[in-house]
């Protein structure tokens, strides 16, 4: 999955720090929910199937970076984001569910993992008092490549490639602490979406990137 933060939204009024960082969560959480519940939806697809779904589900993704300010701001991109969630919950679905059928212990880990990976990066990027937000750019280009190249692998071989994913856990592991240090100190209410559709994104492919490798141990 690609991260949202390569385009920054317009500034906006400047709300307290404490008060976007709820908001911004607040959207994260329900963009989970909606793809807990697409990874449900989805259990029995065929793997074909699911994977012209999350194709699609890309797409959204792209579609929300580059289509203009209504795909990050408001209503209309709130809406967007949970749709785009449930897509790629439904193309996600025959995956997480063979590894339930098969090896629930890596989906506890990955789970595990993701969890405590993500409250680290991300109190680091509340502590540093350094300003990364020029880092957003070239770490969300990396996450892109490195996400066209597991597509292509995933196309024309099976399994998952634990370097790919290694790289994707890493910088997404730093787009998390990035974020994070945006919210600090540049963030206002017309950040929340965008800000939430990357973690979201961060979140999701930290745990698929630590599934392939405790899958693949």
């Amino acid at each position: 999955m690609t991260d949202q933060t390569a385009i920054f939204a317009p500034a906006g009024a400047r709300a307290s720090t404490a008060t976007i960082f709820g908001q911004v969560m607040f959207l994260v959480a329900i963009a989970i929910g909606f793809l807990a519940l697409g990874t449900y939806v989805g259990r029995d697809l065929a793997p074909g199937t699911a994977f012209i779904i999350s194709l699609g589900g890309f797409g959204m993704l792209l579609v929300s970076s580059f289509a203009g300010r209504q795909f990050r701001v408001g209503p209309f991109a709130m809406g967007w984001l949970f749709a785009t969630s449930l897509v790629i919950g439904v193309g996600l679905g025959p995956t997480l569910n063979n590894y339930f059928a098969t090896d629930p212990t890596a989906v506890t880990q990955a789970a595990g993992g993701t969890a405590l990976i993500v409250a680290g990066m991300g109190s680091l990027g509340f502590i540093l008092s350094k300003d990364l937000s020029p880092w957003m750019r070239p770490l969300s280009f990396i996450v892109f490549g490195a996400v066209i190249v597991s597509l292509g692998l995933a196309l024309f071989s099976s399994g998952g490639n634990p370097v790919i994913s290694i790289i994707i856990l890493g910088v997404s592991a730093l787009l998390i602490m990035v974020d994070f240090n945006y919210v600090r100190k540049h963030a206002t209410e017309d950040d929340v979406v965008w800000l939430a559709t990357g973690i979201f994104v961060s979140i999701v492919n930290i745990f698929l990137s630590l599934l392939n490798l405790f899958g693949n141990r």
